[in-house]
């Protein structure tokens, strides 16, 4: 599933590709695709004759600010909201371009430019939410999310909160978007081999010093990733189709039995909360604590 660094690189390329262009029309080719509203005629007519000001990201949602193009009524606006879940990927391609067969949705633009929803599982999802209209009250994920590792409230301060007296892995509450926005198991794991704490590491049982390099650690490899543009393991692309380098360079995930980076000790994989969890026994101690 895209994580943080793969939907900003996203984000990041369509705000290269995409702004102050005029959304001529769409075609849904998978009607579940659209999440809101319920018809999927009035989808294409809310955005269409809008064009796209700009693209911000919540945690794993990508939400388009529409304005209105130089042809359209101040009335079509509104917002474009996208979730990418596990296999989505938003694609700038020629109108020309072959259809891949697990194409959902296409977006037309001028110059016979798409932007081309294509999702091999079909979780993700698309809304249209109509000028007027709150978006956390039709995309209502957005308001169980906490604070982006990239915000100013995300402070040692705010993690050591989330986190106090939770008796459950620290894993497993990394993968919780009500404790982390954004983060997913690729980069919970390298942030907790950064910060030198087990995955089974209770929550209760972690110092403030631990949190303290965990924060960073989460900031730091979400930034490397972001720079790679992100990881590719099996479906990621960014918009112009270009995979993600960041997986070459992980410190522990998806590298069960090879060496770590730092001791040379083989990298374990076990099974934690129904999720792989990727870790070294000599870098990563119940204590938080290198040896």
């Amino acid at each position: 599933m895209p994580e943080l660094p793969e939907v900003e690189t996203v984000r990041r390329g369509l705000n290269q590709l995409t702004l102050n262009q005029e959304i001529t029309g769409g075609d849904v080719l998978l009607d579940r695709t659209i999440a809101y509203p319920f018809s999927v005629g009035e989808f294409v007519d809310g955005i269409k004759k809008n064009a796209i000001a700009t693209w911000y990201r919540r945690g794993k949602y990508l939400l388009a600010e529409l304005a209105p193009s130089s042809s359209s009524s101040p009335s079509s606006t509104g917002w474009l909201g996208v979730h990418l879940r596990m296999t989505g990927q938003l694609l700038w391609l020629h109108r020309d371009e072959p259809l891949h067969k697990h194409t959902r949705v296409r977006l037309f633009f001028g110059e016979q430019q798409e932007l081309r929803f294509v999702d091999q599982r079909t979780f993700g999802k698309i809304w249209w939410v109509p000028p007027g209209v709150a978006v956390e009250s039709i995309m209502t994920g957005l308001a169980k999310l906490a604070a982006d590792p990239f915000s100013p409230e995300f402070t040692v301060e705010y993690l050591a909160l989330k986190l106090k007296n939770r008796r459950r892995p620290i894993k497993t509450a990394l993968l919780d978007q009500s404790v982390v926005a954004g983060l997913g198991n690729i980069y919970a794991d390298e942030a907790l081999f950064k910060s030198g704490i087990l995955p089974e590491t209770l929550c209760i049982d972690l110092q403030l010093k631990q949190i303290e390099r965990l924060r960073t650690a989460i900031i730091q490899v979400l930034e490397t990733s972001i720079e790679a543009g992100g990881t590719t393991f099996s479906n990621f692309l960014s918009v112009k189709g270009v995979n993600g380098n960041y997986g070459g360079v992980a410190w522990v995930y998806n590298r069960a039995g090879e060496p770590c980076r730092v001791c040379g000790t083989p990298i374990q994989r076990i099974r934690l909360a129904g999720r792989s969890s990727h870790f070294c026994l000599r870098c990563q101690t119940l204590r938080g604590v290198r040896s």
